[in-house]
């Protein structure tokens, strides 16, 4: 059609409804990223989204110039870089295209513009698998699309009753579900995240820290975030012995410890008797590289590594959600020896911070015979003095040992086991600190083990020599309800416990269970669908270590199939009579019969008008079918009891 033609789509107007519909598909995909964004940035784009709603139904005058446009959009891309300090980056650069979004509507005057907004949509819903891929966000980008669509086809048949487009909405979605599920399965996957992700992408994972200060993990524990989960192969262990390693803190500068660089051991480390325990963990990202596994690992999975420290590690930071298996042996066989360097390094302590503990240290080292005593005097000291265990500990200053042990008496995790590496160096007993989590939850649902940001913990490691390295929990020897009741069970009854760890709040538990095996089953199918799981399900079609030029053979046939299919079943469609159409014809030939030919030039209504001059005795009924044809055939709507009326009314004319 001519562009100039003002009947031409490409220059129709916008319609009402289907420019609510369009606000509907930006409204979803802009949500999640509102919550992200400043208020000023949100309010501004809401702000241009009701402009154009008002110069839709209002004076003419409401929709701005050109000029007005590019002012608004000079000022939102100096407020995003006041913001931000950049406009390339994920946060940054989504941020303008959330406001683009409103400047585009703002300006779009006819469907042309329109559908360069309903192309934005499915853009920016793509934005928001950056920051995650759960269940919600995917059932919300599919509800933006599937209304940009729906605002695509008003777009080309505005005459249509919105039920017709709705019947046309579905059968286009129903259409590309097929497509979408062959490119899942046959796409060539890569390992890791999505490709090519900016710098800023990995910000804002939550989890365990390479330091440790006082106060650091007692924020941490106020999360109910899921850290991973674990499925045994058997029975699991009890749960005082669920001890799941992280990283190992060495350095201390009198207020924060600090992660260590060991080096990593060319081979397992051998671990004899005691019980072993197979499992398999789906780790969320955290953007490190330390795994978690229960103490003392018997098994590595591969593209892992075993430091001398006993932490097990990736050989690239967990940007992704990632599924290992893995043995532990508990109340195993320990191995004594350790590096000169290592034993060295773990003596050190600053100068000039907790003289009092210091003090009662050396005392410690004066009364006893040998490390091991050392030990059990350290041990004693924490049974008998009792001190609180809180989520809100007091603040610390300078000595923060000395203030811990003598003042306020009362802290997390973090305060217990820095106070106690801190005796055994000052007494000369190598000690270090060791963060990870301790404990779980059983999903009853699924039969899952679930361990959270709020059971973080952090205990201390002991070198005795012709022992190893023994771990000591000091929190667990001043409050053992730690051990066996988790956190709910230690903390006092004063302190504010994360939502769902409150006892009152049973039934809202019960539905996170079963919201969690429903995420994890999402996690594992869906999001946990790598290169490994791609070849372990081609396998079983035949297609062994398939490359991606045999994935991508692959998928074009069976795309090709399925597009040669849908043609099929569009012309079979089209080749069907049309029974209004059927109807006229008949009702054609009835009159040529009586000498009334139609002209090819003729319409219906100037031809039945004719024939009814021509045949008086059956003007009447010629006229009928005339009219319900025209409505049938060029209505908005065909009810079916219409098409019946006419087939019967031309099956009954009769010409005298």
């Amino acid at each position: 059609m001519n562009p100039a033609n003002p009947l031409s789509p490409e220059l129709r107007p916008i319609a009402g409804r289907d420019l609510a519909v369009l606000l509907l598909g930006l409204l979803i995909v802009i949500t999640p990223h509102a919550l992200r964004a400043p208020m000023w940035l949100t309010a501004l784009t809401l702000t241009l989204y009701l402009w154009r709603a008002a110069a839709l139904v209002g004076p003419r005058w409401l929709m701005p110039s050109r000029w007005t446009v590019l002012v608004v959009a000079l000022i939102a891309m100096a407020g995003v870089w006041l913001q931000y300090r950049a406009i390339f980056g994920r946060t940054p650069g989504i941020m303008l295209l959330v406001l683009f979004s409103g400047l585009k509507l703002l300006e779009s005057r006819h469907q042309r513009d329109a559908v360069a907004v309903v192309f934005l949509v499915w853009f920016l819903a793509i934005t928001n698998f950056l920051y995650t891929q759960s269940i919600p966000t995917a059932l919300g980008m599919c509800a933006a699309v599937a209304a940009s669509v729906a605002a695509l086809v008003g777009f080309a048949a505005p005459r249509r009753a919105p039920r017709a487009n709705l019947r046309t909405v579905w059968l286009l979605l129903g259409q590309a579900v097929p497509a979408a599920l062959v490119l899942f399965v046959l796409f060539p996957r890569v390992q890791g995240p999505l490709w090519g992700l900016p710098q800023d992408a990995y910000t804002g994972m939550s989890g365990l820290s390479d330091s440790m200060t006082p106060g650091s993990l007692s924020q941490l524990i106020l999360s109910d975030a899921i850290a991973f989960r674990v499925e045994f192969a058997g029975e699991p262990p009890r749960r005082r012995a669920l001890y799941w390693r992280g990283p190992v803190l060495w350095d201390f500068d009198g207020r924060t410890w600090r992660l260590g660089t060991p080096a990593a051991m060319e081979t397992e480390p051998p671990r004899r008797g005691g019980s072993r325990y197979e499992y398999a963990v789906v780790i969320e990202p955290h953007n490190h590289n330390w795994l978690f596994a229960i103490e003392d690992v018997a098994s590595l999975p591969p593209r892992t590594r075993y430091l001398e420290d006993g932490q097990v590690v990736s050989l690239a930071p967990l940007r992704a959600r990632m599924r290992y298996e893995i043995a532990s042996v508990i109340e195993g066989e320990i191995d004594a020896r350790e590096a000169e360097h290592n034993l060295r390094r773990a003596l050190r302590l600053p100068p000039g911070f907790n003289p009092r503990a210091r003090a009662l240290a050396e005392s410690w080292r004066a009364a006893s015979a040998s490390d091991a005593a050392v030990l059990e005097r350290a041990i004693e000291h924490f049974r008998r003095e009792r001190m609180t265990y809180t989520l809100e500990p007091p603040l610390l200053g300078r000595d923060s040992v000395d203030e811990f042990l003598y003042e306020s008496r009362a802290g997390f995790c973090e305060h217990f086991a820095s106070a106690l590496v801190f005796l055994m160096r000052a007494a000369g007993v190598p000690a270090r600190v060791v963060t990870g989590y301790h404990g779980g939850d059983m999903n009853p649902v699924d039969g899952k083990f679930t361990v959270r940001q709020s059971d973080a913990h952090a205990w201390t490691e002991v070198f005795l020599r012709g022992r190893g390295w023994l771990r000591v929990d000091p929190t667990a020897l001043s409050v053992p309800l730690r051990l066996e009741g988790g956190l709910a069970g230690a903390v006092p009854a004063a302190d504010t416990l994360p939502l769902l760890m409150r006892p009152e709040l049973e039934w809202l538990r019960s539905l996170r269970y079963n919201w969690e095996a429903l995420t994890h089953q999402w996690n594992l199918l869906v999001l946990g669908y790598n290169p490994e799981r791609q070849r372990e399900l081609m396998s079983r079609f035949g297609m062994q270590d398939p490359d991606w030029r045999e994935l991508a053979s692959a998928l074009f046939a069976l795309l090709g199939a399925f597009v040669i299919a849908l043609m099929l079943w569009s012309l079979r469609r089209f080749a069907r009579p049309d029974p209004v159409q059927a109807a006229w014809q008949r009702f054609c030939r009835k009159l040529g019969v009586q000498g009334v030919a139609r002209s090819p030039q003729e319409g219906p209504r100037d031809y039945s008008e004719r024939a009814a001059l021509r045949l008086p005795g059956a003007g009447d009924p010629i006229r009928r079918i005339a009219t319900l044809y025209i409505a049938l055939r060029y209505g908005r709507e065909r009810p079916p009891e219409g098409v019946v009326e006419l087939r019967r009314l031309v099956r009954e004319l009769k010409f005298g």
